[in-house]
């Protein structure tokens, strides 16, 4: 369990990150996503499904970043990749296309991470992300993010992660996405001094 100390008057409290049964807590999940990400309620129906079948996967983990009073402020979760997945056939011709292809390979891929908006910009991203993939047996991680200037990029940016791909169009997503890549372990704010 890792522990993130509340300050001031808008986060009094700790937040705690730990394992998460996702499934048993898909719903709850998928209402922070929808908050973060902007979701509308048939997307959300959508993406419910998607999750569970993605927690029935080898290696599939999630962490939760839990409020003292049990609710999620955020959650992440992942597994090893698998090329025969949905997400890996479509990243691979952009991924060839740019001389990546091998990043598909023995990598622990991000599916979601997200984090409520209330509780943004305290760490809690970071730290979901670092703890899910120093678990990792896998030499590095690869994830796909909305590819435009945001703090998601920002922060994933920050942790090591490079542009592999970009321009990438997934089908149904009104926005083009970014494939991103980082050696595991990620680094850590005292590694970028």
């Amino acid at each position: 369990m890792l522990r993130i100390p509340g300050h001031g008057d808008r986060h009094p409290d700790d937040i705690v990150i730990g394992p998460l049964d996702l499934s048993a807590r898909v719903d709850e999940a998928l209402a922070v996503q929808a908050v973060a990400f902007g979701l509308g309620a048939d997307e959300v129906a959508v993406r419910r499904q998607i999750v569970l079948r993605h927690m029935t996967f080898p290696g599939a983990r999630a962490l939760g970043a839990t409020t003292p009073d049990g609710r999620l402020a955020g959650f992440v979760y992942g597994m090893p990749n698998d090329r025969a997945h949905w997400w890996s056939t479509v990243v691979e011709p952009y991924l060839r296309a740019q001389g990546h292809v091998e990043w598909l390979d023995d990598s622990f891929v991000i599916t979601e991470l997200h984090v409520h908006p209330r509780h943004q910009n305290r760490g809690i991203g970071r730290s979901l992300i670092t703890t899910i993939t120093d678990g990792a047996t896998e030499p590095r991680s690869i994830l796909s993010a909305i590819d435009t200037d945001s703090p998601a990029r920002g922060l994933y940016h920050s942790l090591g992660y490079r542009d592999l791909a970009r321009q990438v169009h997934f089908p149904s997503a009104p926005k083009p996405y970014a494939v991103m890549g980082a050696p595991l372990p990620l680094l850590r704010r005292q590694d970028m001094v």
